[in-house]
């Protein structure tokens, strides 16, 4: 799982990833989430770049 993307996400933000091991343990690690410019932040919240240039498209 992955918190802390609650909100507004922001180029280069600080996540928590958790893990679930097979045996019950879970285990937090804060990353880095390379979302790295604004217009990547859109093209994440769209779903990836193809879907974002074909909303694009079909707003046109």
């Amino acid at each position: 799982d992955l918190k802390g993307l609650e909100g507004e996400i922001k180029p280069q933000q600080l996540a928590t990833l958790v893990i679930h091991r097979a045996n019950g343990e879970t285990r937090e690690v804060v990353v880095l989430l390379r979302i790295d410019t604004p217009i990547e932040v859109d093209y994440y919240k769209h779903g990836g770049i193809l879907p974002f240039v074909l909303r694009q498209l079909l707003a046109a």
